[in-house]
């Protein structure tokens, strides 16, 4: 097979793995918000064509911007709650204004917040990885479900076609060799959306009815206004989605045995600060590392960027043309459920591989693990623990992933960072006695 081919096809595999978690920001966000079904189709498109936009600019490998790993950009489900908050109280401008101005943040900060790369060893990143894929796993288990909500959760036709789609993936991965091992998650989704059409579990529909092209707007649903308090709650989602970001930074390089220093954080972070303003001047979303393609990194062993560049130049193609787009969407949720199991446990695995480096024989080590995998993990289990609490609070408390990796990040520091000076001050003074 021609080799560009086979980087196309492992490029498609990374789209179908993101597409169906890029979607569904802006169908909650557009539903919850009240727009017509024209706006709600071009909410979609505007979308995965600035998920394309964004991945370029991060893969790419320039002076100033851009971490030049193999990284897949998508929207942040954290803001999807303040957004829709913003949207009540002030309207759906503000809500552009305020990621505008939250990406311009981003743009100004890049520099300082890389310089906390020390805060970030193995017992912080590799914790942080590991709650990435432990929280997302419940996300793959209602879709092997057939989708949170849906009238037909956890019918047998649901389980079946999830189980088959795993067990498809575990069998060629098992028993083939080379590039039809690597697209192993691409014929899985494939077959095993072939197997749901005979059941009858696949609709054409949105094919049809879908357009086959349209124009990409700048300010499309009016011109942003700018309301403090909305600024400020989207300058929040935005460093949530940093520290996110930056263990999907390290898993990567962990992947590809790359070293990211100071300056390659720098300018990956400019690239996401980019990547949210012009989501705010086309109204689109806020834009984060995506962990599931990771995952999909991990399970492929594929590791290259021209393989990336290809997944950003299909995302921009499917923003263009929504009809072939659409076909990404008629995957039954159960058959993206049995990959996803397969590709969130690759995170986990490879938090896990990453933890492999701690010194296991320190107690404050392992404290730093439990407290952070546990919190993470029971925030997602028990979501409405801190219902109670201010809305901005909750930003912080309400997501597993965001509260486990603060939980890391500060245990961290009391145990390792200040412990490091009194460790320093008690040597010094045990010389001079």
């Amino acid at each position: 097979m021609n080799h560009q081919l086979k980087t196309a096809s492992l490029g498609i595999q990374h789209v179908l793995a993101m597409y169906a978690g890029a979607v569904i920001v802006p169908l909650i966000v557009g539903g919850a918000v009240g727009m017509t079904p024209e706006q709600l189709t071009y909410l979609v498109s505007i979308d995965i064509f600035m998920c394309g936009i964004a991945t370029l600019l991060q893969v790419y490998r320039g002076k100033a911007i851009g971490i030049g790993l193999p990284v897949v950009l998508g929207c942040t489900f954290t803001a999807v709650s303040p957004m829709i908050a913003i949207g009540a109280a002030h309207g759906i401008t503000a809500i552009y204004g305020a990621i505008i101005a939250s990406g311009i943040f981003v743009l100004l900060i890049a520099p300082f917040f890389s310089r906390l790369v020390r805060f970030f060893p193995p017992v912080v990143t590799g914790s942080v990885v590991t709650i990435i894929g432990l929280t997302l796993i419940p996300v793959a288990m209602n879709n092997m479900g057939g989708g949170q909500g849906s009238s037909d959760f956890g019918s047998t036709e649901n389980v079946l076609l999830a189980f088959a789609t795993l067990a498809i993936i575990i069998v060629m991965y098992r028993f083939l060799t080379g590039f039809a091992r690597s697209i192993a998650v691409l014929l899985g989704l494939l077959i095993g959306t072939v197997l749901a059409f005979f059941m009858g579990k696949v609709d054409l529909a949105a094919v049809a009815e879908a357009s086959w092209f349209h124009l990409v707007q700048p300010f499309y649903f009016g011109i942003p206004t700018f309301e403090w308090t909305g600024i400020l709650t989207m300058i929040l989602v935005a460093m949530v989605s940093l520290v996110e970001s930056t263990g999907v930074y390290f898993a990567v390089s962990d992947i590809c045995e790359e070293e990211v220093t100071e300056k390659d954080l720098a300018k990956g972070y400019r690239a996401e600060g980019l990547a949210i303003v012009l989501g705010g001047i086309f109204n689109a979303f806020p834009y984060t590392a995506f962990s599931q393609n990771v995952g999909l990194m991990q399970l492929s062993g594929v590791k290259s960027r021209n393989v990336i560049f290809y997944t950003a130049g299909f995302l921009i193609v499917l923003g263009l043309v929504p009809k072939i787009g659409a076909f990404t969407t008629i995957i039954p949720p159960s058959v993206l459920g049995g990959a996803m199991i397969a590709m969130f446990g690759m995170v986990v695995a490879q938090g896990m591989k990453m933890l492999g480096r701690v010194d296991m024989n320190a107690q404050e080590n392992l404290l730093i693990i439990a407290c952070s995998v546990g919190l993470g993990l029971g925030v997602t289990v028990v979501p409405d623990l801190f219902a109670s609490l201010p809305g901005g609070v909750q930003i912080l408390t309400g997501n597993g992933i965001v509260a486990g990796s603060l939980t890391a990040i500060v245990l961290n520091i009391v145990f390792n960072e200040l412990g490091r000076k009194k460790k320093a001050v008690s040597a010094v003074h045990k010389q001079v006695s």
